[in-house]
């Protein structure tokens, strides 16, 4: 039994190795027939490589292990690319919506941490963002959850994708920072002017 575990670990880890996936939900099915009850399960799985790839795939069948196979094949099937911020954030604020789903995304300073709920934290778990504030605004359905987050997070545009669009450097496009060094005339004309 441990050399069939071992096997099947090993198995696992030569897969795929740089992608991590997370269960979102199982849902439990039955369909009634002559003899009883026949049970069906329904699996939906996020994946993603924690560098700024994510994808979810949901996969049914009899049992549970198979269901969530099918769904992770499903998600690495489907995995999109999303610009990230110094890695760790978005850059900046946006909407997502899918049917009655409706989510709020925005950036956050270092620090910060995911605060979202269950379905979208899988999706920024798995994205590698590690600050963030968003909030579900619609259906509660994780299905829609997911399927509306990622639809705010396809919107999202870096600077370099802005600038090669508009045709300008990213330097353009950036907001100038006050970060500057202060002279010793600009400090002493401000002292006169305060006096």
């Amino acid at each position: 039994m441990a050399r069939e575990d071992n096997r099947r670990q090993g198995r696992d880890r030569d897969e795929n190795p740089e992608f991590a996936d997370r269960l979102v939900a199982i849902n439990r099915v039955s369909k009634t027939v002559k003899g009883g009850k026949r049970f069906g399960f329904a699996a939906l799985v996020v994946v993603g490589d924690q560098k700024g790839r994510v994808g979810f795939g949901k996969g049914k069948a009899k049992e549970v292990p198979e269901a969530i196979r099918k769904a992770t094949e499903q998600a690495r099937r489907q995995l999109v690319r999303i610009p990230l911020r110094e890695g760790r954030t978005l850059h900046h604020d946006m909407q997502g919506r899918w049917g009655a789903g409706k989510v709020v995304m925005r950036t956050a300073p270092q620090g910060t941490g995911i605060i979202a709920g269950g379905p979208m934290r899988a999706v920024f778990e798995m994205l590698g963002v590690q600050d963030v504030v968003a909030k579900s605004q619609g259906s509660q359905n994780p299905y829609n959850m997911i399927r509306a987050t990622i639809d705010g997070l396809t919107k999202e545009s870096s600077p370099r994708m802005v600038a090669q669009r508009r045709g300008k450097k990213v330097s353009d496009i950036l907001p100038k920072r006050d970060d500057a060094p202060v002279s010793a005339d600009a400090e002493a004309a401000a002292e006169t002017a305060d006096a």
